[in-house]
């Protein structure tokens, strides 16, 4: 019985903590967003270009919002930023590849974005919370 009830905090802790990650990333988003559809609309670079450069300012209001708000308690080191932008580098990547193949099949660039979007919320909040704001003394829920 006592195994079933910390199995129930533990889910709760986490999906409590993607609620905290979706909702900085939704700030983030935002921030990203802005970039993107100023940078493809006044013609400065193509879309996929201007996703990536989203994506990092976008990183660096996540870095932030996810040290103090999500994961709070494990610490805002060097250490956990640089992991934390290898992280925003792979949901980059998959954010430039969804975008970029989206945008070749015919998409418009914005709705490529929003699933290039859904699909890295899910990858980087587990990497970011299994590695990157993972402590070894922390248990990693």
């Amino acid at each position: 019985m006592e195994m079933r009830s910390e199995r129930g905090v533990v889910e709760f802790v986490v999906a409590d903590r993607f609620l905290r990650y979706a909702a900085v990333g939704a700030v983030a988003t935002a921030a990203h967003y802005a970039i993107l559809v100023g940078l493809v609309e006044a013609g400065w670079l193509a879309p996929a270009r201007a996703a990536a450069v989203g994506a990092w300012v976008g990183a660096q209001v996540a870095f932030a919002g996810n040290a103090a708000f999500t994961f709070r308690g494990s610490g805002a080191s060097v250490g956990a930023w640089l992991r934390f932008h290898i992280t925003a580098l792979a949901g980059a990547a998959i954010s430039y590849s969804i975008v970029f193949v989206g945008t070749r099949i015919g998409v418009h660039y914005l709705i490529a974005q929003v699933v290039a979007t859904l699909v890295s919320l899910g990858v980087t909040f587990e990497i970011n919370r299994r590695w990157s704001f993972a402590s070894p003394t922390r248990d990693r829920s």
